[in-house]
């Protein structure tokens, strides 16, 4: 625990002075007789051929771009092609030394990793073994395409499978990698450790993280790599992830037998720009990328710049850094010198740099550099390595003319990438996605809260109606806390991370028990990196295992922006349903801090494609639905809000079962029936609207129908339609700001769907677009039961003898509008 690591003042506070360990730079000494002994001759030549592959393969895309037509083969590709060429030694040597379970995430220049590492994965796997991947990749699709081009036994074959697979995937083919939905920004291959390559600066560094943690926790063998450029140094989520990556916690706290620090190496491809910005010199200050290392810990994460233009010098710094993760003790930073000749795209004129400053790094071309290397010392003749090209070249021709061509590589329709943008793994097909027993620090019957549990009023209501106390009643937190502990006994591969997740019991005791019944290794504390936290939980998700992931206030969602709404929402998409995403987001929804600590952005997760959201209000669904979101294989939102933890079950009167149970996904509840007007609402505004509903029926007679609607997507419209078919009137209300809320989105559907059921138009009732006020006037800024009433009045029915509280006119949200309000 931390409470067990002493932080003394005597000890902190004594005087003294850093010494920063020294950061090789550029340390490699070549030497032909140890790199034969190493590598053999073969081996040295087929660095060569790689990087030459890489570079046909670059030069086709650039003349496609550019020209429209290569070799003949004429081609619009209207798509995008960040070419890396300058830049192949420095993936052809990452990869020489690396093995299939090895992973590498790459960024939005990575066609050549992509190509390397499956072409090293190919020399590594026996023929056998490379035929059951093929075949059973896409029913054999892709296989079939390359078994067209000529080729000599499995090996060869195997060659044409990745060229095409990948070419076919940057032209948008059915029988690409990711049938044609990734593109060449996203291509990847996982049966040969080619993961998840990034469009988004910087993208892939948390994810890469969350991919170590899978590793390390689950014990799985090999490394993760972190391909990413010198400019997304710049970028946040970098940083957290290298923080989370660095905990000492894995050393200190985490149990013996758990492997140590997540394998991860943070290998930055450093070419000097970022797009036309010029890292050294300009939009950066660390003179030389490898000194960050020593500010993150006091290894200097093993730093080190490496002349990414000799693959041997790679290949050698990568051999040393896989060691050291193995062992445990990482996170690496690696500094790859590199050089892109190319420009960011071919659209690029490269005016932000001198001719001059091209000319010198093309005349130390690595693959000119590399073949005389090789010609120098008798291990290649320059007749040999023309003839490698010329083969290279004769194979990429027979890709180029397949994948160019409508008729034998057609595309997908929109009804595929509808199919996969949810895996919706069915009940019972993926309870736990590892089969090994899961690691428990006792048995789940004597976790002192399930016994403390077992003794809790399930229901709110005694047998004569009188409300439990507080105390005595299963609150909504158990109910989460009841789902979670079902998943943690059956997953072995869950784990969940947060901001005092651990010791505390997570901010809104959700968690206590956790603690005394998992390890470290599967309930932790993390920093306070909300991109990270989530970047892991998307890695840790796709590489296999399930991850639970908590962000305290739904505020804090700014922070994991690009991890939720372009990464864990478009991975099952963009790799055509071949990734699962089975991460679930856990969100309070905040009241009495504030401005920065108290919205409800349902509506902008709502926005986002790829993205499951829930948001119960009840402790029936507290638990119904986190068992929901945790027994499939989607990402999921989970809001919750703040104001309902402590609240018992008012509905169900049998009470929360003590046995597993799902809500039915997408179904709104009917929690009072009438037939007057309907009320529909999202989260804990639920309890106003029920106060609302007694109001009007005592005061007017009305009888108002109250459904929580409590998905946001998927949502079934059916009980809302139903409903409108009978009342003729729906008001939609949640604590979310008024404008732009979700329940616009609702109301306008239902206008859509039942026009001819209404007889007043729907009529919305939110937050005010303000700021959220302190607690002490939060009465002024959330609905409350006189605001639905007023609504209802003002918008909808007007009601006999009725003074409104508030104003809740047409007129009067036309004046909002218009001041911004």
């Amino acid at each position: 625990m931390p409470k067990s690591i002493l932080v003394n003042p005597r000890d902190v506070r004594k005087p003294a002075m850093l010494k920063i360990r020294e950061i090789p730079v550029n340390q490699y000494e070549p030497d032909i007789k140890k790199e034969v002994i190493i590598y053999g001759k073969d081996r040295l030549k087929r660095i060569w051929y790689d990087m030459a592959a890489i570079r046909a393969f670059e030069n086709m895309l650039n003349a496609f771009k550019t020209q429209g037509v290569w070799n003949g083969i004429e081609y619009n590709h209207k798509g995008p092609a960040h070419l890396s060429m300058g830049q192949e030694a420095s993936s052809v040597g990452q990869c020489v030394n690396l093995t299939v379970d090895d992973c590498i995430f790459g960024s939005h220049r990575s066609h050549g990793e992509i190509l390397t590492k499956c072409y090293s994965a190919i020399r590594q796997l026996d023929e056998k073994k490379l035929e059951e991947i093929m075949k059973g990749f896409l029913d054999g699709e892709t296989l079939a395409a390359a078994e067209t081009i000529p080729y000599h036994g499995t090996k060869d074959l195997a060659e044409n499978f990745v060229l095409y697979g990948t070419l076919a995937e940057i032209f948008a083919r059915k029988a690409g990698f990711n049938r044609g939905l990734g593109g060449s920004m996203h291509a990847f291959f996982t049966p040969f450790g080619s993961m998840p390559n990034n469009a988004i600066v910087g993208g892939s560094a948390d994810i890469a993280a969350g991919a170590a943690l899978y590793k390390r926790i689950n014990r799985k063998p090999g490394i993760v790599i972190a391909n990413i450029g010198d400019a997304s140094m710049g970028c946040g989520p970098v940083w957290e992830a290298m923080m989370m990556a660095a905990m000492d916690q894995y050393r200190t706290l985490w149990p013996e037998g758990s492997g140590g620090a997540p394998p991860i190496l943070f290998n930055f491809f450093d070419n000097f720009y970022g797009m036309g910005g010029q890292t050294a010199g300009e939009t950066m200050g660390y003179g030389i990328m490898a000194r960050v290392g020593a500010g993150v810990n006091p290894e200097n994460m093993h730093a080190e710049r490496v002349d990414g233009y000799n693959p041997l010098a790679v290949a050698d710094a990568v051999a040393r850094k896989k060691e050291i993760l193995l062992k445990g003790r990482g996170p690496v930073l690696l500094d790859i010198l590199t050089y892109r000749i190319s420009g960011h795209s071919p659209s690029d004129a490269s005016s932000y740099r001198t001719p001059e400053e091209i000319k010198l790094w093309q005349e130390s071309d690595s693959i000119d550099a590399y073949g005389s290397y090789l010609i120098e010392n008798g291990i290649a003749g320059k007749d040999e390595l023309e003839a490698l090209r010329e083969g290279i070249n004769a194979k990429l021709l027979g890709v180029v003319r397949l994948a160019a061509d409508d008729a034998a590589s057609p595309r997908l329709g929109g009804a595929f990438i509808e199919s996969v943008m949810f895996s919706n793994t069915p009940r019972g097909g993926a309870e736990k996605l590892d089969d090994r027993e899961p690691e428990l620090l006792q048995p789940i019957a004597e976790n002192s809260r399930v016994k403390a549990l077992a003794d809790k009023a399930r229901y709110g209501f005694d047998a004569n109606g009188k409300a439990v106390s507080k105390n005595k009643a299963f609150q909504y937190r158990d109910g989460l806390f009841e789902a979670l502990v079902h998943r943690f006994g059956l997953d072995p591969t869950m784990a969940a991370w947060g901001e005092e997740n651990r010791d505390w019991g997570g901010a809104f005791a959700v968690y206590r028990g956790l603690t005394e019944l998992l390890p470290y290794n599967r309930l932790f504390n993390s920093p306070i990196s909300e991109g990270a936290i989530v970047g892991a939980g998307v890695g840790y998700a796709l590489s296999g295992g399930r991850a639970v992931v908590e962000l305290m206030y739904c505020d804090f969602m700014g922070r994991a922006g690009d991890e939720l709404f372009n990464q864990a929402s478009k991975w099952q998409a963009m790799s055509a349903g071949l990734l699962k995403m089975p991460l679930v987001v856990r969100v309070s929804v905040g009241n009495k801090y504030g401005a920065q600590h108290s919205q409800d952005w349902a509506a902008i997760v709502a926005h986002i494609p790829g993205l499951k959201a829930m948001f119960p209000a009840t402790p029936y669904d507290a638990k119904g639905m986190l068992n929901l979101a945790l027994r499939g294989t989607d990402p999921v939102i989970f809001f919750e809000s703040q104001l309902l933890y402590d609240m018992s079950e008012q509905f169900e009167k049998g009470g929360v079962p003590r046995d597993y149970y799902e809500v039915p996904e997408g179904e709104p509840a009917i929690r009072r029936q009438g037939k007057d007007l309907t009320i529909a609402t999202l989260g804990a505004t639920l309890y106003k609207a029920l106060e609302a509903a007694k109001k009007l029926e005592a005061g007017y007679g009305l009888q108002a129908e109250v459904i929580d609607i409590r998905f946001i997507n998927p949502l079934n419209y059916e009980t809302l339609i139903e409903s409108v078919k009978k009342t003729g009137k729906i008001l939609l209300a949640s604590d979310a700001a008024e404008r732009g809320s979700f329940l616009h989105t609702v109301a306008s559907n239902v206008q859509a769907y039942a026009f001819d059921y209404l007889d007043a138009p729907a009529a919305v009732v939110g937050s005010r677009n303000w700021i959220t006020p302190a607690a002490e006037m939060e009465q002024l800024y959330f609905p409350q039961v006189d605001w639905i009433i007023d609504a209802i009045h003002e918008r909808i029915l007007p009601l006999p003898g009725y003074a409104p509280v508030t104003v809740q006119t047409t007129l009067d949200l036309m004046r909002r509008n218009q001041l911004g309000v």
